[in-house]
């Protein structure tokens, strides 16, 4: 099933126009549910999982310089504060003041983050293929790539691409599969070229930033929530001895490992849906 959605727009604290995607139900007694994506993504992303929930009403953001949201002029705002920021007006937007959060690799910190400063606005969290330490592996392998111009002439060529750079993460997807996957990824032009759905700025951004700093703390704000955790048996970016730890810490977090995934599942793998909809189906 595929669901409908209505896509609606917030103003920032800076004046930026941001996206969201509004699916489901606003008046259904279940708990929302927010989705936030990992650094270059966008809500496409969430469309099958959104689809799989509804009639639920399950929002997801474009972060700005992504997607449909506006692009910042002076970049200097993509920072992971800003976009706690932008969360926190999304939900008051939204009239959601409390939810399930799905996040995907940088929302998930982002999530964790959320759990710090706003607590009480989460009834309980997916943390998809991401933990209070970053893989070196990943983190420099996202750094050679993050804000690099990649246009293609077609949605094959863009197809091919990701085939071509990441199918060591996604061994198992079928020629089919992989054009579906270009479509969440780029945004097509009208001359019919294809770009990353994305402000390349964000490079810059990123660059400046400096390194990850400890993390540990912003996970243990986690104690008291329900959490579900997914990692990819591949995934460069979320180690097995980081996943093994987060349960030590944590010793009530629930756990799925997805094989065939690395960084990161698309959440509609046999290993995880099922898991993914029966946690968030108790809120």
């Amino acid at each position: 099933m595929t669901a409908a959605y209505s896509e609606r727009r917030f103003t920032a604290s800076d004046g930026l126009s941001l996206a969201y995607r509004d699916y489901g139900d606003p008046l259904r007694e279940q708990t929302p549910v927010l989705c936030l994506t990992g650094i270059q993504r966008n809500s496409k992303d969430y469309h099958a999982l959104a689809s799989r929930l509804a009639p639920r009403r399950v929002l997801c953001l474009d972060y700005r310089g992504r997607g449909r949201s506006d692009y910042d002029l002076g970049w200097t705002s993509y920072r992971p504060e800003v976009y706690l920021g932008d969360v926190v007006q999304l939900l008051t937007a939204a009239g959601a003041h409390r939810v399930a959060v799905v996040g995907t690799s940088m929302g998930g910190l982002l999530t964790m983050g959320l759990a710090a400063v706003r607590p009480t606005c989460l009834a309980a969290v997916v943390l998809n293929d991401v933990g209070p330490e970053v893989a070196p592996a990943g983190l420099a392998r996202i750094g050679v790539s993050l804000g690099k111009s990649v246009e293609l002439p077609s949605r094959e060529a863009a197809a091919q691409y990701l085939k071509t750079n990441y199918s060591h993460a996604y061994p198992d997807l079928s020629d089919a599969d992989w054009p579906l996957h270009a479509d969440r990824v780029f945004r097509q032009l009208q001359d019919g070229r294809h770009v990353l759905d994305y402000d390349l700025n964000l490079g810059k951004a990123v660059a400046a930033a400096g390194p990850v700093r400890d993390l540990w703390p912003l996970y243990r704000a986690l104690a008291d929530l329900p959490v579900l955790a997914i990692r990819g048996m591949l995934s460069d970016v979320l180690s097995e001895e980081t996943f093994m730890r987060m349960a030590q810490v944590k010793p009530d977090l629930e756990q799925v490992r997805v094989r065939n995934r690395g960084h990161v599942p698309l959440l509609d793998e046999p290993d995880c849906a099922g898991a993914v909809d029966r946690f968030l189906a108790r809120f």
